[in-house]
């Protein structure tokens, strides 16, 4: 499944919770953030998956604040060692 979801490019979006509770359809959902950096989940999902050499933006998505610590250690690892 993970392969036939990562093949479709369809990456969808991530969204984190601000607060519990319900929601229900027609609630106002709001865009209470949004990073500087123009990268996308797309762009890390072909990084992992078809442009693991594209070193400008493995650079920009090892220094995503907002990734975890681990991803961007793998994108810093990729950008030293492209083979690995």
């Amino acid at each position: 499944m993970v392969k036939r979801f990562l093949r479709s490019g369809r990456t969808g979006f991530y969204l984190a919770v601000a607060r519990e509770g319900e929601v229900t359809a027609g609630d106002t959902i709001t865009l209470t953030d949004r990073s500087d950096v123009a990268i996308t989940v797309a762009d890390i999902v072909r990084l992992y998956t078809a442009d693991s050499l594209n070193k400008d933006l493995l650079r920009q998505a090892s220094e995503l604040s907002t990734l975890p610590e681990g991803w961007r250690d793998y994108f810093r690892k990729r950008l030293w060692e492209p083979d690995a």
